[in-house]
C-alpha cells in the first residue's frame, strides 16, 4: 500500500517514514505543500498523511484543492493544535480524519488501519458493508432488493459510519463532522439523526445495527443473533 507523508520537519519525517516502512507500508515523502498536492493529484497513492503548518501551501489548502479535483484518497491530517476550530477546519477541508502532536505511534498506526479499509469502495463508488450498500451519489441505502432514500444528515451519517465500519465514533467526532461546530443542540441531533438512520436501516431489513455505546459514542455492526 503506497502511503504519502507530507511533513516539513525533518526529523518527524524521517522518523515516520521509518516507522511505515517497518509496517510495509511503501513510502514517499515530501517537505511542502506544493509538492504534496502534486503527488496527491497523481492518483498512485492509498493513503495521504498530512501536516498542517507546511511551506508553500498549508495542509487544509492541500486537501481543499485535491477535493475540488475530485480526488477521494483518504488524508489522515496531523496537527500540532487540539482546539475544535482546527479539528472542523481539518473536516471542512477534506479531511477524512486528524491526530492531534504528539500522538503515539499506535494509534497513528490503528488511524491509518482505519482508513485503508474507508478507503475501498465498489467500481461505482459506492460503500458496502455487510449486506448493505450505499449508493452516495444517489442517496440511496440498499439491501438485497430492498432499499430506501436517504436525508442529507441521514446520508453523511451512515456514510461516516461505514467508513469507520470497525470504529467506535465518539458523539463529539460525529458532531463536528456533520455539523461542523459544538453545542448542546448539536448533540441532541446527533442523537435524534441516528434514530432516523436506525430507522432506515429496519426499514430495509438490513442484519446491522447502529450500535450505541453508554459514554463513548457509536458504532456500525451486526445485530447479536
Amino acid at each position: 500500500m503506497k502511503v504519502l507523508l507530507a511533513e516539513d520537519e525533518k526529523r518527524m519525517n524521517r522518523a515516520l517514514c521509518e516507522l511505515l516502512k517497518q509496517e510495509g507500508y511503501e513510502v514517499f515523502s515530501v517537505e511542502n505543500g506544493t509538492d504534496a498536492l502534486s503527488e496527491i493529484e497523481s492518483g498512485v497513492y492509498d493513503l495521504v498523511v498530512l501536516d498542517v503548518m507546511m511551506p508553500g501551501m498549508n495542509g487544509y489548502l492541500v486537501a481543499q484543492k485535491a477535493r475540488k479535483e475530485g480526488i477521494r484518497t483518504p488524508i489522515l491530517m496531523l496537527t500540532a493544535k487540539s482546539e475544535l476550530d482546527d479539528k472542523v477546519e481539518g473536516f471542512d477541508s477534506g479531511a477524512d480524519d486528524y491526530l492531534t502532536k504528539p500522538f503515539m505511534t499506535r494509534e497513528l498506526l490503528a488511524r491509518l488501519r482505519a482508513l485503508a479499509r474507508r478507503g475501498i469502495r465498489s467500481n461505482d463508488g459506492s460503500l458496502t458493508f455487510e449486506d448493505l450498500r450505499l449508493d452516495v451519489k444517489n442517496a440511496v441505502l440498499h439491501c438485497e432488493d430492498r432499499s430506501v432514500r436517504l436525508g442529507e444528515k441521514e446520508l453523511r451519517i451512515i456514510e461516516y459510519l461505514i467508513a469507520n465500519q470497525d470504529r467506535v465514533l465518539t458523539r463529539e467526532q460525529i458532531a463536528v463532522k456533520i455539523w461542523g461546530y459544538e453545542s448542546d443542540a448539536e448533540y441532541n441531533n446527533v442523537e435524534v439523526y441516528m434514530s432516523f438512520a436506525r430507522k432506515k436501516l429496519a426499514f430495509v431489513g438490513s442484519v446491522c445495527e447502529i450500535k450505541a455505546l453508554r459514554g463513548i459514542g457509536y458504532q456500525l455492526r451486526c445485530r447479536d443473533v
